[in-house]
């Protein structure tokens, strides 16, 4: 029987990726002939995929060591005479990372197509342009979701083995680390420096053509905002997925009906998915953020009901349908109050836009404000879905409570290929605007697309409350996973809880909890340096090229070379980061052995999800707080609050789109990395 949700789950999987193949020829089909468009199209396409190519070299080289290691030492030391179990962990860690490359790929290959149809249906309406932007969108969606739901299945289809199901999430989730950060450096580099050159000192549009910096920003939504969140949200499905699979294993065997829930759950939250992005629609003077938001509503509407009908016929557990549930409402809840704090049409935005008006400084103290009150209702609510989920299952049995956090977060990612659809289509329209701006496609067209960018940024900030939050209930499920996996290894319940005031534990505990801080500063470092080095090719181009700010004919910036700057700066700050959170778990371990990793995990979660959820949360309400000023509010454009809310934007970018995305990432690493050294930490520790 468990075979049958396994292959059914393979099959779902194949149907996601022939209706994304469906979307994809859709969005291609649709009419482009202007040739100004379509050349900057080129350049945005030709450097995203630049740029993706020596990114993914640089990581080759990183994932081959780390893959060797792998095979030399997990689950034991090769020479212990246990070669095919290292090879079958070898294997899915590459399939992991393969996969996880793939997802970035595929959204690179549709966002640069998809951007330059959404920006010329922009002359024909905003119905078109909405659909060309959400389905370019969602043909990411369904085939990231597709891919981790295939890999998934397939690993566990082969090996029947949960250490190598880890080793394929530690795959996926420490590319996913690493793409995350160097798109996000190289996305906010150029925005950073685009917006300050152009925008505070020179007072031109965002997308002025003049600016050397414009395409490297177009460029880095891309590879920012869609390959790095692609790998991602690919890691965070495909996390929430092992953690579940190996509690179930652990509590009843690789045939029980815990995997087959766990199965039938992720491929029903595929096919709602599936059905939601087929009926999404808006009216000619629809409000494409209504339209983006009743999608998601309608999809989370269709698992649940499926899930239920299921849940009857194959006679589940309630209790599990039950906590499934749970995770699910409350992912919907952090989105609508991530909402709040976000929305332009809210007051904490417009508090902030007016605050504008005294100056910058009065911009970050609001924002930063604003940000810290919107931690405290998403906090409570992954708060209140943990202990929901955890008291609903327990008296299933011992083990039981953890099991129900991990089917929690399988029930808040079940919707993922919603949340990526709409989540891609955020960097679509955003290109698109600047498309529309710098091919001069007309007022109207450019009306249309800030509308839909303004869509896109709500829905964006909504997308990135939900996605941490389901990291949140996940990264707690992993924990779940490590005490499983220390317990199988050593034979004995070795650890039935972290007692925090056992010295150990609370060494741990405060290490862990420095890493997300000093892991985010590494990034926004990163971001300030290659910022600097921008801003002063865009100076020297400014003063060198002849007639270039005076917008004469014949005056063309060289894009290419601050292209090559935010590639070049990205590669180089982005293994720093990643290689020391992925160092101080190993150090941790080695030191406290598998009680301080304990308590190392628990600290990070807590820290690392406060700190997520602030720089998300503040970073999208400086945007829309820009944006909102920039639409006639507060004096508009060029005025003194203009300039202080570009401060604040600047500020916030590399906190919504470097460090605060990243965050979720780096505890889910450290999380599977944990449960893959175990056995090592049981052996070696110094306490």
């Amino acid at each position: 029987m468990e075979k049958f949700f396994v292959l059914s789950t393979i099959v779902i999987s194949i149907i996601a990726f022939a209706f994304a193949f469906w979307l994809y020829s859709w969005v291609s089909k649709q009419p482009s002939s202007n040739k100004k468009v379509a050349s900057i199209g080129e350049l945005i396409r030709k450097g995203a995929n630049t740029f993706l190519k020596k990114e993914y070299i640089v990581l080759a080289k990183f994932t081959g060591i780390v893959a060797i290691l792998i095979f030399i030492f997990l689950p034991e030391p090769i020479w212990k005479g246990k070669i095919l179990d290292n090879l079958t962990i070898f294997i899915a860690y590459l399939f992991g990372t393969g996969l996880s490359a793939l997802a970035g790929k595929i959204g690179i290959q549709v966002a640069t197509i998809a951007n330059i149809k959404t920006a010329e249906a922009a002359q024909k309406g905003i119905q078109p342009s909405f659909l060309s932007g959400f389905r370019g969108g969602a043909v990411m969606g369904m085939a990231v979701v597709g891919a981790s739901l295939l890999g998934v299945a397939l690993v566990f289809l082969l090996t029947k083995n949960t250490t190598a199901l880890l080793g394929f999430s530690f795959g996926a989730s420490s590319l996913a680390l690493f793409a995350k950060a160097g798109g996000g450096i190289f996305t906010k580099t150029a925005d950073i420096s685009a917006d300050l050159v152009g925008k505070v000192e020179l007072g031109i549009p965002e997308d002025d053509p003049r600016n050397p910096a414009v395409i490297a920003d177009n460029v880095g939504d891309n590879v920012g905002d869609v390959a790095g969140m692609g790998a991602d949200l690919f890691d965070s499905n495909v996390a929430s997925l092992a953690a579940a699979l190996v509690m179930a294993v652990a509590l009843g065997g690789v045939d029980s009906k815990n995997v087959m829930i766990v199965f039938c759950f992720a491929a029903i939250g595929l096919l709602a998915s599936i059905i939601g992005v087929g009926t999404a629609k808006m009216g000619k003077k629809g409000n494409p953020t209504h339209a983006l938001n009743m999608s998601t509503y309608i999809t989370t509407a269709i698992f649940i009901v499926l899930t239920f009908l299921a849940t009857l016929i194959f006679k589940f557990e309630w209790r599990i349908w039950g906590a499934s549930v749970v995770g699910l409402l409350v992912g919907v809840v952090i989105g609508i109050t991530t909402d709040y704090f976000t929305n332009d049409e809210r007051k904490p935005v417009r508090n902030v836009a007016k605050a504008s008006e005294s100056g910058p400084a009065f911009t970050i103290i609001n924002g930063v404000s604003y940000g810290f009150l919107s931690v405290l209702p998403a906090m409570i609510g992954i708060a209140i879905s943990a202990l929901a989920a955890y008291k609903l299952c327990e008296p299933l049995g011992p083990n039981y409570g953890m099991f129900g956090i991990s089917m929690a977060a399988v029930g808040m990612l079940s919707i993922v290929g919603m949340i990526i659809s709409n989540d891609a289509y955020g960097p679509i329209v955003d290109n698109a605007r600047g498309l529309v701006e710098m091919g001069n496609l007309g007022e109207t067209a450019l009306e249309i697309t800030d509308s839909l960018d303004s869509a896109g940024n709500t829905v964006k900030a909504v997308t990135k409350g939900f996605s941490i939050g389901a990291a949140g209930l996940t990264v707690i499920a992993l924990l779940g996973a490590f005490m499983s996996e220390v317990n199988t290894k050593a034979g004995e319940e070795i650890i039935k809880g972290f007692d925090v005031m056992d010295p150990v534990v609370f060494f741990g505990l405060l290490v862990g909890a420095a890493v997300p801080a000093v892991f985010s500063a590494l990034l926004m470092l990163g971001v300030n340096r290659n910022a600097e080095r921008m801003v002063k090719e865009i100076h020297r181009q400014f003063q060198e090229i002849p007639g270039l700010i005076e917008g004469k004919d014949g005056a063309q910036p060289e894009y290419d070379k601050c292209i090559a700057i935010a590639t070049t700066g990205a590669l180089k700050e982005l293994i720093p980061a990643g290689l020391f959170a992925i160092v101080i778990t190993i150090l941790v371990g080695f030191i406290g052995g598998v009680k301080a990793v304990g308590g190392f995990l628990v600290g990070n979660i807590v820290s690392g999800l406060l700190l997520a959820l602030f720089m998300s949360n503040s970073g999208g309400l400086w945007d829309n707080g820009k944006k909102y000023v920039e639409s006639g509010n507060c004096g508009g454009k060029g005025s003194p609050a203009h300039k202080a809310a570009v401060v604040g934007d600047t500020v916030g970018d590399p906190f919504k789109d470097t460090a605060g995305p990243s965050i979720n990432t780096q505890i889910t690493v450290v999380s599977l990395l944990a449960s893959l050294l175990s056995t090592i930490f049981l052996a070696l520790s110094i306490f």
